[in-house]
């Protein structure tokens, strides 16, 4: 065997476990000096080529030096599992006494939310909510609400037609006709639903958009019974007290028909792009429902005699409701999916 400093051996050893500065450096030291072909394993291995009195003495030494750097690395594998430890902890330090942060979440769509608050206001005053197809025929579209073949809306330039000769619904009025045909008066059902319109899109329209159509049928159901029924949601949906007007209105399903108008609460009736500068913004159609449209939903209308039944309609958009209670200044807002505008409800 070649002759071996041992002290030597021991001061590298010490130097190299001193200046590891993690665990895989550590391991390699152990490698060199204890692993199974390290240096001092070595020694130990070749003990048995000396003489009595050499193994002895060499031998002793090497366990004596084996044993202290076993010692050794396990005190220096335990300060680098505390450093490490330590510095784990302070990257994943928490602050316990910080106020909290509230989580991000989603929340509602405003139309979403005008069409929650509208069926809730309307199921308050006795209301059913009621929903209806999308695509619909022309005969509940048009021939059942008394809108003849020559009139504008049957035209390809305000009305999507489809191949199948179905159309995408105008408006949620063909509901009437429906709910009357599988249910006995009295009635009082709202629909709200979205509806699709042929036309340009500005500030104040678009080609899709959404509606809630109303009506009240019974044997002494009046046009001041809408006024009142109006005027309760109004005050309700905008949570103060709104300016209304009345003014004749033609509409074929209903007779005699009127439009109603509100103060625009945008600009508060100064004049802005939504209510064309003119300080109301038109709301709804209504009317008393036409005697033809009853024949075809097979109910017979109120006679001179006072035999059968008669009520109102009423149509309006949930997106100018919507407008007017966000002040909301252009309707396209709602449909371009754009985070800033979102956010802010």
């Amino acid at each position: 065997m070649a002759k071996v400093d041992l002290e030597l051996l021991k001061k590298e050893a010490e130097k190299e476990i001193k200046g590891a500065g993690d665990m895989a450096m550590l391991n390699e030291v152990f490698k060199k000096y204890l692993g199974k072909k390290g240096e001092l394993t070595f020694v130990l291995k070749s003990l048995q080529s000396l003489s009595k009195e050499e193994k002895s003495r060499i031998g002793r030494r090497a366990n004596e030096i084996r044993n202290s750097l076993k010692t050794e690395f396990d005190e220096k594998a335990g300060l680098l599992k505390e450093e490490s430890r330590k510095k784990a902890e302070q990257k994943e330090w928490l602050d316990i006494t910080a106020p909290g942060r509230k989580p991000a979440s989603g929340h509602l769509h405003p139309l979403t939310r005008a069409i929650r608050k509208t069926n809730d206001i309307f199921q308050k005053m006795g209301f059913q909510i009621v929903l209806g197809p999308e695509i619909e025929t022309e005969w509940y579209n048009f021939d059942a609400l008394n809108i003849p073949c020559n009139h504008p809306a049957r035209d390809l330039w305000d009305t999507f037609y489809l191949k199948s000769g179905s159309l995408l619904r105008t408006h949620t009025s063909p509901m009437q006709v429906r709910f009357m045909e599988k249910n006995d008066p009295p009635i009082r059902i709202v629909v709200p639903g979205r509806i699709f319109r042929h036309e340009a899109t500005d500030a104040s329209h678009e080609m899709t958009f959404y509606q809630v159509e109303g009506l009240m049928i019974g044997k002494e159901v009046s046009a001041a019974n809408f006024k009142a029924v109006i005027q309760e949601f109004f005050s309700g949906f905008f949570e103060k007290p709104v300016k209304v007007r009345m003014r004749p209105g033609f509409f074929p399903f209903v007779e005699p028909g009127f439009e109603v108008d509100m103060s625009c609460l945008v600009c508060s009736g100064k004049g802005c792009p939504v209510c064309s500068k003119t300080g109301w913004i038109e709301m709804m159609g209504a009317g008393m429902v036409h005697p033809n449209v009853l024949k075809a939903a097979r109910l017979l209308p109120r006679g001179e005699k006072g035999a059968g039944w008669q009520g109102f309609a009423f149509g309006m958009g949930l997106d100018r409701l919507a407008m007017m209670k966000y002040k909301i200044d252009d309707i396209r807002l709602f449909y371009a999916n754009d985070m800033r505008f979102l956010s802010q409800f």
